[in-house]
């Protein structure tokens, strides 16, 4: 199954900042609240239509250049020589427009990020507010987040608010669903076996 996957970062100054008698800090982990909330599993299966969709189109291109080659093959002993340039011609052109669409897909700046932040970004906002207000309640005047690696000692865990972040976040949420982990999708493998093209004829 391709995962949804989060880029974490996230430090949260409340409103109403004093320091009279020192910063109070608070803890959470992002990636907790992003498996944990009811909502992530309906991204999830939202993304995982969208990018089963590309996955397929990929795998009919590549079935078809895969009919191509053996068809060529077959075929090869009973061609001219022009017409094995033609086909040869084709077939590159058609592994060329495939390896294009998969590096439209699955680039650093392709079609399947961009989706995946499409749908983790609303879950983000929903974890930065929940957590500003669970903050804001208890008279927090920093959030740290764990999982983006900005904590590395909580001596009072009276400071750790993950789950009441948490429990805000369901709370607030309409339907239901388990969480998932975080993982993204890979890109499939492209043909990249070309016909052979026939020698040109020595010229007297």
């Amino acid at each position: 199954m391709r995962r949804l996957f989060l880029a974490l970062s996230l430090v949260i100054a409340a409103a109403g900042i004093s320091f009279a008698d020192g910063p109070r800090i608070a803890v959470i982990d992002t990636k907790a609240l992003f498996d944990g909330f009811k909502g992530t599993r309906a991204a999830q299966e939202s993304y995982d239509k969208q990018v089963a969709k590309w996955e397929q189109e990929v795998a009919d291109k590549q079935k078809e250049l895969g009919a191509m080659k053996e068809k060529f093959e077959k075929q090869s002993l009973m061609l001219s020589d022009e017409r094995k340039k033609e086909l040869a011609a084709q077939f590159q052109q058609k592994q060329a427009d495939l390896q294009k669409l998969v590096q439209s897909l699955y680039g650093k700046e392709g079609k399947v990020a961009k989706t995946n932040e499409e749908f983790t970004g609303p879950i983000l906002q929903k974890i930065r507010v929940s957590a500003q207000q669970i903050a804001k309640s208890e008279g927090y005047d920093f959030v740290l987040d764990k999982a983006a690696g900005a904590v590395f000692y909580v001596g009072n865990p009276e400071t750790e608010i993950t789950q009441k972040v948490l429990d805000r976040l369901n709370a607030d949420y309409i339907g239901g669903g388990a969480p998932v982990s975080s993982k993204p999708a890979t890109a499939p493998a492209v043909l990249d076996a070309p016909l052979a093209t026939p020698p040109t004829p020595a010229t007297k």
